[in-house]
């Protein structure tokens, strides 16, 4: 069941899109409306794209500020400070395509069979290192269930079969994904 009725997701998509811009034109950041939803804590991740392809994305995995706060800061972050990409230029944000994902809590996996793909995101770690992945990236990349766990061991700076460690711990988690693209 989702979290979110469309008019709500909306609104967060709306509110994600207008601190981007008002970040290019100026240095102030967008307060969140007063809305009890948007009040919830929440962990939530930010998407955006430009053709298709990934032009940032940070999140946060603790839902330790309201879902409001949460989004403006991750869609600033993914424009301006994923280090993967170049700060987004005024010229591209006319072009850019925003989703959000929104976190279920993380709980501790006993056996990888647990994991469904398409379903669960997946954390992966061991000492200092940690990876994650969304649910729908593996979906996107065609993964299985193997190649999702070996990607995310690389992305934990681990080695691919990491994952076969008794010492890792692997969680899994939900997410509610909704995007500009597929909103009604």
């Amino acid at each position: 069941m989702d979290r979110f009725d469309p008019s709500q997701r909306k609104l967060i998509l709306n509110l994600v899109r207008e601190a981007i811009r008002k970040r290019l034109q100026s240095a102030e950041e967008l307060s969140s409306p007063p809305d009890d939803f948007l009040s919830a804590p929440a962990a939530a991740f930010v998407t955006i794209r430009i053709s298709s392809e990934l032009r940032g994305c940070i999140g946060t995995t603790e839902a330790s500020r309201p879902l409001g706060e949460t989004v403006i800061s991750c869609a600033i972050s993914a424009a301006f400070r994923d280090p993967r990409f170049p700060p987004l230029r005024a010229e591209e944000y006319p072009q850019i395509d925003l989703e959000v994902s929104v976190l279920s809590t993380f709980y501790r996996i006993h056996s990888v069979e647990e994991i469904e793909v398409g379903k669960h995101g997946v954390v992966l770690s061991l000492g200092y290192h940690r990876g994650l992945f969304l649910p729908q990236v593996a979906i996107q990349q065609g993964w299985d269930r193997d190649t999702f766990l070996q990607y995310t061991c690389r992305k934990a700076g681990l080695s691919v079969n990491t994952w076969k460690n008794p010492e890792a711990k692997i969680e899994i988690f939900t997410a509610e994904v909704f995007g500009e693209e597929n909103l009604a």
